[in-house]
């Protein structure tokens, strides 16, 4: 029973982690703006804020894309979790744990989250395992 579940567990972790990332990166093209999120960069001390603010908004569209389908996981999941490592160094680690303090829990989970992901194939309906299936050695002596 549980590894009938697996995959379908794994496509919903998918899911909501990609969504989580899709959407906070698209809020700093369309709620912020790059401009605002170079702003508030510069302001949490990030290094080259005006190369940062549009790279994290464009790792995290992207990095959400991939996860929802899916695709190069290990790379997205990897990435994003770097990204969160970012955050919790330059935004959240000063204000402790608690998200409700502004803290690093949030961003600790999504950090841990993404690497699970990334990890493990991903479940049922993900881009990479169809891709896998079709390259491999069965797949063409069939």
């Amino acid at each position: 029973m549980i590894g009938q579940a697996r995959p379908v567990v794994l496509l919903l972790a998918r899911l909501a982690i990609g969504v989580i990332f899709l959407v906070h990166g698209y809020q700093k093209f369309a709620t912020m703006g790059i401009a605002g999120t170079t702003k508030f960069f510069e302001s949490a001390g990030i290094p080259l804020a005006s190369v940062a603010a549009p790279a994290v908004a464009v790792l995290e569209v992207a990095g959400g894309l991939a996860l929802i389908l899916g695709a190069a996981l290990p790379i997205a999941g990897t990435l994003l979790a770097l990204d969160m490592v970012g955050a919790i160094v330059f935004v959240h680690g000063a204000s402790g744990f608690s998200a409700g303090e502004g803290g690093y829990e949030f961003v600790l989970a999504l950090a841990a989250a993404s690497l699970a992901v990334g990890f493990t194939g991903g479940g049922a309906l993900a881009l990479d395992n169809v891709l896998a299936r079709r390259r491999s050695p069965e797949s063409t002596l069939a």
